[in-house]
C-alpha cells in the first residue's frame, strides 16, 4: 500500500559498477570457496554458495532484488536472516570502514566483504547454519519503483519478500530480520504486519519514530544525517523521498505522513532481541521503546557500551549470542539462550574503558532513585532549591555558549537512566526558543571529557590516549567516534504534553501537532526529557548540566544542514533560577 499522502521525491544517482561496489545487473549464482578473500577481507571459513540478483516480485507487482548467501552443502534446509535497506547490496562495511578515523578499530581481516553495510556479516553466519539474505529495498540499486523510507509501503515489501524466501527449497520456512540502524528501524514496520514465517527480531540500534527522534526531534527539523546518507549511500533508476518537501507540507506530526513513520509495537509478538547504546545521537530511545512497548513476552535488552558497527562486527560475542538467538528461534535449538539474562546495560567511564553486561531485572531500572538538583546561581547544581530569585543568560546563536551547572560527587556514584530537565525560559527578542539540555561528565580537574565509543586499545597504536583527546583533529572527533553525553531538546512553541503517551515519567510525550509561540519576554515552563544515560562517576568527578540554544554536540561529517535545520533560536535566552522559576534536572541515581 503506498503512502498515505502523496510523496515528493529528489533524484539520486544511478548505479554505477563499481561506486558503493554495486557490479553489472543480472542473475547469476556461483559457489565462492574456503578460503576467498579480496583485497585482504576476511578468508570464508567455508564453502558458501551465493545468488546474485535474485527477483522477487511484491503485491503491486514491483521486482525487488537480492543476494542470498548460504551453506553450499544442501542435505537440509536452513533458515533466512534478511538485512533490508536502501544502502546497495553489495555496499559493505569493509568500504565504509575506510572513511572512518582508524577504521573505526576494526582491523582488516575482520570483515569478508560479503556482509551488507550494518548488515550481518555471511562469513560469521553461514557456517553456523543461516542463509544470509541482502536486500535492495524499492528503488535502491536496480529494484523497480522510488526509495520511500519505512512506512506501511516498505512494511509491506518486506512481508512478500519474507514470505517469497521461506517458500525457497533451500529454505526450512524459518526467517529472521537483523542488522542496524535502517536495518533495524524497519523490523518494527515489517514484524508489526505479522508476516506467518517472520519468526524472530534483532533489532541493532532502532530509532522507532522517524518524526521524534530522527528528522524533527524536539520540534527542530534536521535532515542533515539523512542528506549526508542520500549523497554517498543510495544508487537507484528512479528517486528518494525528499524529506525537505514532505516537512514543508507536512510539519506537525498528527499528519498522516508522518503517523506512517511511526510503526504500533504493540503489534510485534514475536521474540525480540534488542541491542541499544547511550552513545548513539539517532536511536537510543527509539530502541528503549522497543523494549518498553514491543507486546512479545519474549524479549531481550542489551544495552552494549560500543559504537553499533565495532559492537556488530568485531565483538565475537555479539555474533555468536545473535547466532544464538536465532538457532533457538528458527531452528528450534534448546541452546541455552532461554537464560539469556532479559536486561544488561553498560555504564560509561568516559575516560576508561566502561563497565557492562550489568544484569539488571528491568529497564529503566527498579531500584532508580530519581532526584531534584536545582540550578543555582554562580553555576552550581544542588539538591536545595536556590534562596533567591535570578536568572543567567547566553546568547542561544552562538556555538557552545550556555548556562552551566555542576555537581561533584564525594563518593563513587552512578546514573543510569532516563533524566528530565524543567526549565524556565524567557527570550526578549523572538516569539519562540530551541533549548538544547545536555548531561557532561568532567574529570577531577574539572575538565569535560568525550567517551570514546570503541575500546581504548583499539585506536592505541594510533597514539591516542585519554589524555590525548584534545590534540584529535575536528574530523576524527566526530558523534560516530565520541559521545559528548546525553541531550534534551525542545522548542517552546512545541511544548504541549500528552501524558497518556509519554514512554515514561521523565521522558515527557511532545504531540507535535501545534505551534504555541511565547509572547517575547514572558517566562515559559519547558520540560524536556533527555536521552538515557548510564555513567559512573569517581570521588572528585563532577556531573554538569548545560543549557544551550543550539546543538552542542561536535560538528563534524554529520553536521546539520544549516539551510534547512530551521533553528528558532535568536538573540539571548534568559534561564530563570529560584521561586516559582526553580529551573531543575531530575537524575537517576542507582
Amino acid at each position: 500500500m503506498p503512502s498515505p499522502v502523496p510523496i515528493s521525491t529528489r533524484p539520486i544517482d544511478k548505479p554505477s559498477v563499481g561506486r558503493n561496489n554495486y557490479q553489472p545487473f543480472g542473475f547469476r549464482e556461483e559457489v565462492l570457496p574456503k578460503g576467498w578473500s579480496q583485497d585482504g577481507s576476511r578468508p570464508l571459513p567455508c564453502d558458501i554458495h551465493a545468488s546474485h540478483d535474485v527477483a522477487i516480485q511484491v503485491r503491486d507487482g514491483c521486482t525487488l532484488y537480492c543476494d542470498i548467501y548460504r551453506p553450499s552443502e544442501t542435505s537440509r534446509p536452513v533458515p533466512a536472516i534478511l538485512a533490508w535497506s536502501p544502502f546497495g547490496k553489495k555496499f559493505n562495511g569493509i568500504t565504509m570502514l575506510k572513511a572512518l578515523p582508524w577504521g573505526l578499530g576494526i582491523p582488516k581481516g575482520v570483515l569478508s566483504g560479503l556482509e551488507k553495510f550494518e548488515g550481518p556479516d555471511p562469513a560469521e553466519f553461514v557456517p553456523r547454519g543461516f542463509a544470509i539474505i541482502n536486500v535492495d529495498a524499492r528503488g535502491s540499486g536496480d529494484s523497480d519503483g522510488t526509495v520511500g523510507i519505512m512506512g506501511t509501503q516498505e512494511a509491506e515489501d518486506g512481508y512478500d519478500v519474507i514470505e517469497a524466501i521461506a517458500k525457497m527449497p533451500w529454505c526450512n520456512g524459518n526467517v529472521g530480520l537483523a542488522g542496524n540502524s535502517h536495518l533495524a528501524i524497519i523490523q518494527w514496520f515489517i514484524a508489526a504486519l505479522r508476516p506467518p514465517s517472520l519468526k524472530a527480531i534483532a533489532p541493532w540500534e532502532a530509532c522507532s519514530d522517524l518524526y521524534r527522534e530522527q528528522f524533527v526531534r524536539g520540534g527542530v527539523f534536521d535532515a542533515g544525517l539523512f542528506d549526508f546518507i542520500i549523497d554517498h549511500n543510495i544508487q537507484g533508476h528512479g528517486g528518494v523521498e525528499d524529506f525537505h518537501e514532505m516537512y514543508r507540507r507536512y510539519a506537525t506530526a498528527d499528519s498522516p505522513y508522518w503517523k506512517d513513520k511511526r510503526p504500533d509495537l504493540s503489534k510485534i509478538n514475536i521474540p525480540t532481541y534488542i541491542t541499544a547504546s547511550y552513545t548513539s545521537f539517532v536511536h537510543t530511545m527509539g530502541s528503549l521503546r522497543g523494549w518498553l512497548q514491543v507486546a512479545s513476552s519474549e524479549k531481550w535488552l542489551r544495552l552494549c557500551p560500543w559504537q553499533e558497527w565495532y559492537d556488530m562486527w568485531n565483538c565475537k560475542d555479539s555474533a555468536a549470542e545473535l547466532a544464538s538467538f536465532f538457532d533457538h528461534y528458527l531452528n528450534g535449538a534448546e541452546n541455552g539462550w532461554d537464560k539469556t539474562p532479559r536486561v544488561r546495560t553498560t555504564s560509561l567511564r568516559f575516560n576508561q574503558d566502561p563497565l557492562y553486561n550489568i544484569v539488571e531485572e528491568d529497564y529503566p531500572i527498579p531500584r532508580t532513585e530519581y532526584r531534584k538538583m536545582y540550578f543555582q546561581p554562580g553555576g552550581l547544581l544542588s539538591p536545595d532549591a536556590p534562596d533567591t530569585v535570578s536568572t543567567v543568560s547566553y546568547e542561544s546563536e552562538k556555538y557552545q555558549d550556555c548556562a552551566s551547572f555542576t555537581h561533584t560527587f564525594s563518593s563513587r556514584t552512578r546514573l543510569a537512566g532516563i533524566p528530565k530537565a524543567v526549565v524556565y525560559m524567557s527570550c526578549p527578542d523572538f516569539h519562540d526558543l530551541d533549548v538544547y539540555v545536555l548531561v557532561r561528565k568532567l574529570d577531577a580537574q574539572g575538565k569535560a571529557l568525550l567517551n570514546l565509543n570503541i575500546p581504548w586499545s583499539s585506536v592505541a597504536q594510533h597514539g591516542v590516549r585519554p589524555d590525548s583527546v584534545e590534540s584529535i583533529s575536528p574530523r576524527e572527533k566526530n558523534n560516530l567516534m565520541f559521545h559528548v553525553g546525553s541531550l534534551g531538546i525542545l522548542r517552546a512553541s512545541r511544548r504541549a504534553i500528552d501524558p497518556s503517551r509519554s514512554l515514561h515519567d521523565n521522558f515527557p510525550f511532545h504531540p507535535h501537532d501545534r505551534d504555541e509561540y511565547i509572547t517575547p519576554g514572558d517566562v515559559v515552563k519547558l520540560e524536556i526529557g533527555i536521552w538515557a544515560m548510564g555513567v559512573e562517576y569517581e570521588a572528585g568527578e563532577s556531573v554538569r548540566v548545560e543549557v544551550h540554544g543550539n546543538s552542542p554536540l561536535l560538528r563534524g561529517e554529520f553536521k546539520a544542514n544549516g539551510e534547512f535545520q530551521d533553528l528558532e533560536s535568536h538573540g539571548t535566552h534568559i534561564l530563570h533560577l529560584g521561586g516559582e522559576y526553580a529551573s531543575h534536572i531530575v537524575l537517576p541515581f542507582v
